[in-house]
């Protein structure tokens, strides 16, 4: 297992056939997110300034972002935050650091499970 940084998780998705992109910052993310469709938002519990929790749910404010799934990726794996994810509607969530194959095995099945229904 590896502690992926955003740059190396970016890459796998990339080798895996996906589309990715990464923003640096809440603002950024914020953006892309009103400017975008996407499938999947992978979204970190733990972020400068913020937290990945009202993060959330301000991409849920986002019309075009209500059903798309979220996936949760935290380095404090506590019982809390994870009750937390799912209770807020969280697809997924995985502990950092991961399996590569796992993540992205997990990514990819929620991608196709939203593109097809």
């Amino acid at each position: 297992m590896m502690k992926l940084p955003w740059r190396m998780i970016v890459s796998l998705l990339t080798r895996g056939g996906c589309e990715a992109e990464a923003a640096r910052n809440v603002e950024q993310a914020l953006r892309l997110a009103q400017t975008r469709d996407f499938d999947l938002v992978t979204l970190d519990i733990e972020l400068p300034g913020t937290n990945g929790f009202i993060i959330y749910q301000r991409l849920r404010e986002i019309p075009q972002l209500k059903g798309t799934p979220i996936f949760f990726v935290s380095d404090r794996p506590t019982m809390e935050n994870i009750q937390r994810a799912f209770d807020l509607g969280a697809a997924d969530f995985i502990e950092k650091p991961f399996e590569a194959r796992d993540f992205l095995s997990r990514i990819l099945s929620l991608v196709e499970e939203t593109t097809t229904a």
